[in-house]
């Protein structure tokens, strides 16, 4: 037996070059060109701006959560490969290079606005693979607790915590359409508008009907009025009350018989109007009863659609005040380690990054029909984490990936999928 040590040549990331190849169909390297800005000299410029971008993301997607493993990652085959080819002899940054890029680079206020708009950009390519002429929008906050005296950082009541109480908003697919770093003791619906009315206005531009969904922290008149004047369909969960368990009061009691083991639901739908609103809204409430529960499971949702609510069709479209929870989680975008380290600007986004990598771009372009029901952390075990052998020849090099669950066949099945995307233009 023979033991040698060869790292350089040896890759445990391999599924990352189908991401590189869509992403690179998906015009990455000409939207950062576009939208992020840099003011380096000389021999600073060595590595592109587009090689440190994906190397920050992709060490993401292949579950590094921070740049304690920059320096391995630096010589690792994949990571070479998915940059220039000015970094396939030289390697990719070290982690002091990738700590300046997080922390410096992407905090500036120009170049965060430029990651939203190449998140909407990818995002908006995703979409057009179905063209949905409905969108469906998202809202929610998020807990991430914090260590130490981080700046702007408090305790948060609800989460009983000290942390960051983040900002997000989401597609209908989950994917993060923008996130905005605030600190801890913010109310959850605190700058929504900043957030929400230029994606309604971008989305309607594009003649895209829109609806909006958000639990009971969203709950507010001005948020109400708001969507109404834009013409938006809005579900938002709202707070139960006396008032209102009395307008559903007949629901409340349990059937009479043996409890069925399937749980009994009923909805109701009615006119309201709290102390607050300037005009009565139509609220829809929701009644289960389950087997074994003494009480009823109740909740309200008040919105402007005017849909027959005696099968929960509207409860059913609009979604669950889960939803949005679920949307949140999907995309990992309340991972602390997501965020650089960097004091909060008034219009910070530190989560932009974690939005780019998100596995949601892959699951839509690029997945066979056989797995296309992955979740981001199967796309991450069983594709992205395949490992592999660099053969370098005078011309070429050969990548040999083993086969487990990326084979052969299912490789080639996701170049071809990629490859029928339309070609960048520019």
């Amino acid at each position: 037996m023979k033991v040698d040590f060869q790292g350089s040549r040896v890759t445990s990331d391999g599924g990352l070059l189908l991401v590189r190849e869509l992403d690179e169909r998906l015009g990455l390297s000409a939207l950062i060109a576009e939208n992020i800005l840099e003011d380096r000299r000389g021999k600073n410029t060595q590595l592109p701006l587009p090689d440190l971008l994906r190397q920050s993301i992709y060490s993401r997607l292949a579950g590094y959560e921070d740049l304690n493993d920059a320096e391995r990652l630096s010589q690792d085959p994949t990571f070479r490969l998915i940059g220039s080819e000015k970094i396939w002899e030289r390697g990719a940054a070290l982690p002091s290079r990738l700590h300046w890029f997080e922390t410096e680079v992407l905090s500036l206020a120009e170049n965060l606005e430029g990651l939203r708009r190449i998140n909407r950009e990818l995002i908006a390519k995703a979409e057009d693979l179905d063209s949905p002429q409905r969108v469906v929008l998202d809202m929610d906050s998020t807990e991430i607790p914090v260590y130490g005296e981080q700046e702007q950082s408090a305790y948060n009541g609800h989460f009983e915590s000290t942390c960051y109480h983040p900002l997000l908003l989401f597609n209908g697919e989950g994917d993060c359409l923008g996130a905005k770093l605030r600190p801890g003791n913010v109310h959850s619906a605190e700058d929504w508008e900043e957030m929400l009315l230029p994606e309604i206005e971008r989305r309607q531009g594009l003649g895209k009907e829109v609806v909006f969904r958000a639990d009971a922290a969203f709950a507010k008149p001005e948020i109400y009025e708001a969507l109404e004047e834009w013409g938006v369909k809005y579900a938002i969960r709202i707070p139960a009350n006396d008032s209102l368990e009395r307008d559903i009061a007949e629901l409340l009691t349990r059937p009479a018989g043996r409890p069925s083991h399937k749980p009994i639901v009923w909805y109701k739908g009615f006119l309201y109007q709290a102390a607050s609103w300037k005009t009565a809204r139509r609220v829809v409430a929701k009644v289960e009863f389950h087997a074994g529960e003494l009480f009823p499971r109740v909740g309200f949702i008040v919105t402007n659609w005017r849909r027959r609510v005696g099968s929960g069709a509207l409860l059913q479209q609009a979604g669950d005040s889960r939803a949005v929870d679920q949307g949140g989680q999907a995309g990992g975008e309340d991972d602390a380690s997501l965020l650089p380290s960097v004091p909060l600007e008034p219009s910070a986004a530190g989560a932009e990054p974690a939005g780019l990598q998100s596995g949601e771009f892959v699951a839509a372009a690029a997945l066979p029909r056989r797995i296309e029901n992955w979740s981001l952390t199967s796309l991450q075990q069983r594709l992205v984490k395949t490992g592999g052998r660099l053969v370098k020849h005078a011309r070429y090099y050969w990548l040999l990936l083993a086969e487990g669950h990326l084979t052969r066949r299912r490789f080639g099945a996701m170049l071809g999928r990629i490859s029928l995307l339309p070609i960048p233009t520019g």
